[in-house]
């Protein structure tokens, strides 16, 4: 905050690697500049969300063995619990996003679902470009997911292992309005 962040994202994972509740409780005390909450699509989080009223919960997948997150959301998997925990959250006024996989589909859930943002998931562009194969498939995928999800009013974000060399292409596509 001190050094001109807009925002800050937390992710309180429910094995506590990154942060844990007594972690979110003073952030959210002592800072006054938005917070994001990823987490985890589960009852368990909901309540930490609810307590804590973050501005922003941006719904992600979480694995136990997983070193850090390695895909989008399953919405169609995870439905009737994310249509209850969306209720809750945007009933509370804290907007809601979803961590997916650029494609069409995944967005039109996201949509019908209450969320007003995604975040398109990069991974698979950034292991293409961290070994210099081609990503023009992978960034016509990303360009048209967000162009689609902007279109249906949507606040469009991108991220998940970029570089500042690999963030470049990104930059060219207008209708993302936030990289992480």
């Amino acid at each position: 905050q001190k050094s001109g962040a807009d925002s800050l994202t937390i992710h309180l994972r429910e094995d506590r690697r990154h942060i844990n509740d007594e972690d979110l409780r003073k952030i959210k005390k002592n800072i006054s500049i938005p917070v994001n909450l990823e987490m985890a699509p589960t009852l368990e989080m909901l309540e930490i969300a609810l307590k804590h009223r973050p501005n922003y919960v941006c719904l992600v997948p979480e694995k136990r063995r997983e070193l850090t997150t390695e895909g989008g959301l399953n919405i169609k998997k995870n439905y009737k619990v994310i249509k209850k925990i969306v209720k809750k959250l945007n009933f509370k006024k804290i907007r809601v996003s979803f961590f997916i996989e650029p494609n069409i589909k995944d967005i039109m859930l996201a949509k019908a679902l209450g969320a007003s943002c995604v975040e398109l998931h990069t991974g698979k562009y950034c292991r293409l470009f961290l070994k210099n194969k081609s990503t023009t498939k992978v960034l016509s995928n990303i360009k048209k997911a967000s162009i689609y999800a902007k279109k249906i009013n949507l606040e469009v974000h991108a991220g998940h292992g970029l570089t500042y060399k690999s963030i470049k292409p990104l930059l060219k596509i207008k209708t993302i309005s936030e990289l992480n």
